[in-house]
């Protein structure tokens, strides 16, 4: 089966309207990326919890999917009328084949190198150091592949700090990559905390998969005791709320690593847990802040 795909370049303030108009004019699916992307000019767009993301980049690739027997040449000037977007705006229709979507997506992870010990491989692959510690993933509906800074910093700061026996919690444990690393690097157990239930699933697949025992449970239905080693790779802003109850999880004289900061969030960030920390120097990766301290 194939189908029809309508691209075009529109304004930031265009850009909901449009959407809802070519959905209306018969549209499959409308996707919005940075017209910028791959250039000196691309711009990320990210949203903290209470704070209003924007809502599209200053100059937007807007393609909407259509099915092949529909008139694009009718449909897509239409919609285009009806968001107020000028008439004179050019689109370009290309025709997109079939393909095996689940082959595609597993083709774009590959097995990764942390550190010279640690590998993370996706169920697919062979890990490529069958003598490395291998953790074996799949990342399902859950963040945490082990492709992104704040993960990679999570994964070579829990290298460097777990001992043998010692106890972790994770705090967001999305696909459990955390709890997993730390077990396969010795640890006497792992704690994983969450608030979405399907993460919490993938977690325990994964687990499963990697042959380690560890417990995972939601916030509201787990009564969390202090652990001597607690990582949270969530967001600045929730990273920040949640200070005192993490500073709480944490055992006097334990570590703890927090990620998810952008480099220009984590003076608010650190100010939060100095208090109860001895803060350490930040480690840096692609634009990201890990921050670690022990607790007081």
């Amino acid at each position: 089966m194939a189908w029809l795909c309508a691209i075009m370049h529109v304004e930031e303030a265009s850009v909901e309207a449009l959407s809802d108009a070519l959905l209306e004019a018969g549209a499959l699916a409308v996707d919005v990326q940075d017209a910028a992307a791959g250039t000196g000019d691309e711009r990320p767009i990210f949203a903290e919890p209470g704070e209003a993301p924007a809502s599209a980049w200053l100059a937007n690739r807007v393609s909407a999917l259509f099915p092949l027997e529909a008139g694009l040449h009718l449909a897509v000037p239409q919609a285009l009328a009806a968001a107020g977007v000028a008439a004179s705006t050019v689109f370009r229709v290309e025709r997109v084949e079939d393909e095996d979507w689940v082959r595609l997506t597993q083709s774009q992870f590959q097995p990764l190198q942390i550190t010279d010990r640690l590998w993370v491989v996706p169920s697919w692959h062979q890990p490529p150091d069958a003598k490395a510690i291998n953790i074996v993933l799949d990342p399902g509906v859950a963040f945490g592949t082990g492709a992104h800074p704040t993960t990679r910093l999570c994964l070579r700061w829990l290298a460097e700090t777990v001992t043998p026996g010692v106890d972790v919690l994770d705090y967001g444990c999305g696909s459990g990559i955390l709890g997993i690393a730390a077990m396969k690097l010795g640890a006497g157990s792992a704690r994983g905390i969450d608030i979405d239930p399907q993460a919490l699933d993938a977690a325990r697949d994964n687990a499963r998969r990697n042959g380690v025992d560890i417990a995972f449970a939601t916030a509201e239905s787990a009564a969390v005791a202090p652990a001597a080693i607690v990582v949270a790779n969530i967001l600045a802003n929730p990273l920040t709320v949640l200070a005192p109850l993490l500073a709480q999880l944490t055992r006097p004289g334990g570590r703890i690593a927090l990620a998810g900061i952008l480099a220009d969030q984590w003076q608010k960030v650190h100010k939060a847990y100095a208090a109860d920390f001895d803060m350490q120097p930040a480690a840096t990766d692609d634009g990201w802040v890990l921050l670690t301290g022990v607790r007081r």
